[in-house]
């Protein structure tokens, strides 16, 4: 699928409306969301592990007072799968599916973030094993809920699905699960917009990956990302380049694969991914708010200019 999106003035208009009505996510619970979710408590959100079960938990009771709707019984996707690599079926793992109508189309954006990590492993130099997993993906978890909260009190043109995706780690378990038993034709969907570590960058840069398959949705992004902070980037997407390829490196990955359109948030890796030390005190907190806001108006831009029909 390859996007046509209409090429007016539109874009600028709507992005000096979003500026003076000053769109916002609520920071405040975007840091108490990821702070529990990467706490100790929940030992790194390992599939079919108690800590990935509370986590689990959270995130539906999140989706329930919000007052999502869902497709799915009690907002659950159940699946299984073998992960080769252990030699174990797991039978147990789930994604939180939420929906909200669009006012004026049926076709779909899907937003999605993975709330599992890798659990508990070797410790490091410190004597630290629990691999709290804040940046991967904490972050883009707790901003799943945020943008939920945000779309359901603002109703956006095109309906959405909210999905808070398990198995990530083993594979991208949880979007195959999503994608091969999702709850409308999946030519309805015109984008995925996939958040996958966004809460840290020591240069100030947030990627926005995808736009090579689709370059449309580049000039959308380019103009209401204009003098933000932290500054967004376009690249690791490109094929044969020998450059370091997102295209299917985070749950995006199923979706390119069933030919839907996607735009990947994310940030380089950084010392302490898949350690440890991804943890609360190296997170930056105002890099963190700023991208998700970012997030946030790139996807209200995308809900306006992507086709409806």
């Amino acid at each position: 699928m390859h996007l046509i999106v209409k090429n007016t003035l539109g874009c600028i208009f709507f992005l000096v409306f979003l500026q003076a009505n000053g769109q916002t996510i609520a920071s405040k619970s975007l840091l108490e969301n990821s702070r529990f979710l990467y706490s100790d408590e929940l030992k790194g959100r390992k599939t079919g592990s108690e800590g990935n079960i509370e986590a689990r938990s959270f995130i539906l009771d999140q989706f329930k007072s919000i007052e999502l709707e869902t497709h799915y019984p009690d907002f659950q996707q159940s699946f299984s799968f073998e992960n080769r690599r252990e030699s174990k079926n797991y039978k147990d793992a789930v994604n939180i599916v939420g929906f909200v109508a669009g006012s004026e189309s049926k076709k779909l954006l899907v937003i999605t973030a993975h709330y599992d990590h890798v659990g508990v492993g070797k410790p490091n130099s410190e004597g630290d094993s629990i691999y709290n997993g804040a940046d991967d993906n904490a972050s883009g978890t707790a901003a799943l809920i945020e943008l939920a909260k945000y779309f359901k009190k603002n109703r956006p043109k095109h309906s959405m699905i909210f999905a808070a995706l398990d198995g990530e780690e083993m594979g991208l378990q949880g979007a195959k699960a999503l994608v091969k038993d999702f709850p409308f034709p999946m030519e309805q969907i015109v984008l995925n917009i996939n958040m996958d570590m966004i809460s840290r960058n020591e240069k100030g840069e947030l990627y926005a990956s995808g736009t090579y398959y689709n370059p449309s949705l580049k000039s959308i992004l380019e103009t209401v990302a204009a003098g933000s902070t932290p500054k967004l980037l376009f690249g690791h997407d490109e094929p044969n380049t020998g450059r370091d390829n997102w295209t299917q490196s985070s749950d995006h990955g199923p979706f390119f694969s069933a030919n839907v359109p996607h735009i990947y948030f994310g940030v380089e890796d950084h010392p302490d991914y898949h350690k440890p030390s991804d943890s609360f005190e190296n997170l930056d907190q105002q890099f963190y708010v700023n991208a998700v806001n970012l997030i946030l108006k790139c996807t209200l831009a995308l809900d306006a200019e992507l086709p409806q029909e």
